[in-house]
């Protein structure tokens, strides 16, 4: 899940410096949203994995 946020991270500073505002904020949104989402799933699975089965 970060690999696919950094992946669009990256389209989104390629989209912006080639002047592509449009794509460059969709892409940042999907980064952020997919960066967030990888934060929640780390958290839940460290939490997990502390708890005696």
């Amino acid at each position: 899940m970060l690999r696919y946020a950094v992946i669009f991270f990256v389209i989104a500073l390629i989209a912006a410096v080639l002047g592509f505002s449009g794509i460059a904020g969709a892409a940042t949104n999907i980064a952020w949203v997919l960066f967030v989402v990888f934060l929640i799933l780390a958290v839940v699975s460290m939490l997990r994995g502390r708890r005696p089965v």
